[in-house]
């Protein structure tokens, strides 16, 4: 390889199994442990100051994180530490990749092929994260919120070990 080529070398896009989920579910975002976001440490998401919410610590070096729900991605921050998604029943979720992750200004995420606006399918990838790099500075617990529940009675399941596209509620 030249130096062209490594200067100019595209990312290989993210491919992932497509995911048969229903409109009505809401899906582990990538394989790690579901844990109580009462452990997190900011207040904001520990209480459940922007809504019912669950965390998940990611093990592996980089973790491709996926929308949890068939919708819309609706927000897409460009830093690539939050995205927002509108599903097709009306529920707003909120994926937080980590605590003060804004402050790494995008260092150690990489948005994948989604754009804000775009249809997505549950297990669809959005961002990248580097859970090894950011880990070094940051708690990268990753918090899933219903910031609007849209009249839906919502419970999540117990922390446990998840698989990506698993049923996160009851």
């Amino acid at each position: 390889m030249g130096l062209f080529d490594k200067l100019f070398k595209k990312e290989e896009p993210v491919k992932l199994p497509e995911l048969n989920v229903s409109d009505s579910d809401i899906v582990a975002i990538a394989d790690g442990e579901l844990i109580d976001v009462h452990t997190v440490p900011d207040p904001v998401f520990a209480e459940e100051m922007m809504g019912k919410s669950i965390a998940f610590k990611y093990n592996a070096g980089k973790v491709v994180l996926c929308s949890p729900v068939n919708g819309t991605l609706s927000v897409l921050f460009p830093t690539g530490h939050a995205y927002g998604l509108t599903s097709n029943e009306g529920v707003e979720v909120l994926v937080h990749c980590g605590v003060d992750t804004v402050n790494a200004k995008g260092d150690g995420f990489r948005i994948l092929s989604k754009k804000q606006g775009d249809p997505v399918k549950a297990g669809d990838p959005i961002v990248e994260a580097d859970i090894a790099k950011l880990s070094k500075t940051y708690d990268m617990s990753t918090m899933l919120i219903i910031t609007n529940a849209n009249e839906k009675e919502i419970e999540f399941i117990e922390p446990q070990q998840v698989t990506r596209g698993q049923s996160v509620i009851r």
